[in-house]
């Protein structure tokens, strides 16, 4: 673990600044050729505002810190988790591309993600995850009368 002086520029620090800079960019262009509008205030286009908006706060912050070296020591990288998660994507894309459905698809993710934070009861995690598949899925889709990716449970609800 590497320790940092106070008032040196962390570089690293700067080029995540960066990066959200440009986040915050790309979000307001893509706001920007929205052809959408709401009669009722606020409309479609108000949450990219607010997280652009939030990113440029967050990376001006980020700079700001970054050059008066206040940024604390990174830790030691620890692939594990980030594989977990990224393997419970790569499920939930897989399930959808397949129309094995949301339901399972969410407690797959759901269970991989629980792993990953370091909970080791699988089984009982891909329950909660598929309990919870059911309660969004029917908010969804009866509540808000949205469509979500169906599988063969799906369509018997």
């Amino acid at each position: 673990m590497s320790t940092r002086t106070p008032g040196r520029v962390d570089k690293a620090g700067l080029v995540i600044a960066l990066f959200l800079l440009i986040l915050a960019g790309l979000i307001w262009q893509d706001l920007t050729s929205l052809q959408l509008s709401s009669v009722y205030g606020l409309g479609p286009k108000a949450m990219p505002v607010v997280v652009s908006v939030g990113l440029v706060v967050l990376a001006v912050g980020n700079a700001v810190t970054a050059l008066k070296g206040g940024l604390p020591a990174r830790e030691r990288l620890d692939w594990k988790p980030i594989l977990f998660i990224l393997g419970g994507l790569a499920a939930l894309i897989a399930c959808i591309k397949f129309e094995i459905g949301f339901i399972p698809a969410t407690a797959i993710l759901f269970a991989a993600t629980s792993a990953a934070f370091g909970r080791r009861a699988f089984l009982v995690d891909l329950l909660i995850g598929f309990v919870a598949g059911i309660v969004i899925f029917l908010l969804f889709s009866k509540l808000l009368t949205l469509t979500l990716p169906m599988g063969p449970l799906e369509r018997l609800i």
